[in-house]
């Protein structure tokens, strides 16, 4: 018979790292919230605005956009249907494989883009509070936490 006394957790957090985590979060939903609100000052949506972000970096095929969202395919062609009819964004063919789309941010969205990016207060307050030193210190940690 099997036993229904829990198994302890080895390498229990310490106090210290819970609560790195707690402000972690924190700032994630800090940040999502502002994002969403940035993202529909300029009539976008959050799904859109992030969408917009990455092809602001580099064309991409859907299922790729679908893989980086984390969402199905059908939400993406969606999401680019209602940016393209809007200039934001533009179907081409992909160099590599003529038989497949890329999405690519337009020059309007490209402007749009780093306009909500320079609308987010999120950097401009709580990270303003920082000294340089501070701000490379966190810089620093992040990158290495994300290894």
């Amino acid at each position: 018979m099997a036993s229904t006394t829990p198994t302890p957790r080895k390498n229990r957090p310490d106090a210290l790292t819970l609560e790195v985590v707690e402000l972690i979060g924190e700032v994630v939903a800090r940040f999502h919230a502002d994002y969403e609100e940035a993202a529909a000052e300029h009539t976008l949506t959050g799904a859109q605005a992030r969408l917009l972000s990455l092809l602001c970096l580099e064309p991409l095929p859907m299922r790729r956009l679908a893989q980086r969202l984390k969402c199905e395919p059908s939400n993406v062609t969606g999401i680019v249907d209602r940016l393209e009819a809007r200039g934001l964004v533009e179907r081409r063919p992909d160099p590599a494989d003529r038989r497949v789309k890329v999405a690519a941010a337009t020059e309007e969205g490209r402007r749009v883009a780093r306009s909500l990016r320079e609308s987010l207060r999120f950097a401009g307050e709580p990270l303003a509070g920082l000294s340089e030193t501070e701000r490379v210190a966190l810089r620093d940690a992040l990158r290495g936490m994300l290894g």
